[in-house]
């Protein structure tokens, strides 16, 4: 399927699976609802499923193919109370089932920090967190996406740092509080979100 470029089972574990699980000690997981936006091969929604398994998990990805093998995925570990769903984040965002409604929303490795806070805050209920997961040298971006942030009403936390045991490599999540509902002209489209950044 091509999913991702690591395919040796080691690197696999560790680059991705343990990549992932420090986000069990970024917020309270159990009985919450999550969506992974831009999930590619279901990280880390579909770890943080298995580890938390009370957890309610949407996995949202643009790509049918990623999605089809999500579900095919999820059907062979047996897994209840997860979902894969084809659609774009900034579709999805504007309009109920999904906006303002999840406790939690992750993104890994999507897009620049501003214009995820625009696709991923809608997605979260007043009081969630959004995590962002992002590279330890990000603070430049941290600080051109606090306007978007202000904006979109949420509040930027302090970061939570980790290192992903024995590869040499730290990383960052970005954690931001949603203050209030969002506003109803955000998501915009993806291309004004592009050439238009708050």
């Amino acid at each position: 399927m091509n999913l991702t470029a690591i395919r040796d089972p080691e690197g696999v574990a560790r680059l991705h699976m343990l990549d992932c699980a420090p986000l069990l000690l970024c917020a309270e997981l159990e009985g919450k609802r999550l969506i992974d936006v831009g999930t590619g091969a279901g990280f880390p929604g579909l770890v943080l499923k298995i580890l938390v398994p009370s957890l309610d998990v949407t996995l949202l990805d643009a790509l049918g193919k990623r999605v089809n093998w999500l579900n095919e995925l999820i059907e062979t570990l047996g897994l209840s109370g997860v979902r894969a769903i084809h659609g774009r984040a900034e579709e999805c965002a504007a309009k109920p089932p999904h906006r303002d409604a999840y406790d939690l929303v992750t993104a890994r490795a999507v897009a620049e920090l501003r214009l995820l806070e625009e696709l991923c805050l809608p997605f979260t209920r007043p009081g969630g967190l959004f995590l962002a997961m992002k590279a330890e040298d990000c603070g430049e971006e941290r600080a051109q996406a606090a306007h978007a942030v202000r904006v979109l009403r949420g509040r930027l936390e302090p970061d939570f740092l980790y290192d992903i045991p024995d590869a040499g490599i730290t990383r960052r999540v970005i954690r931001t509080v949603k203050t209030g509902p969002t506003p109803r002209d955000y998501p915009r489209r993806w291309n004004r979100i592009q050439k238009e950044k708050l």
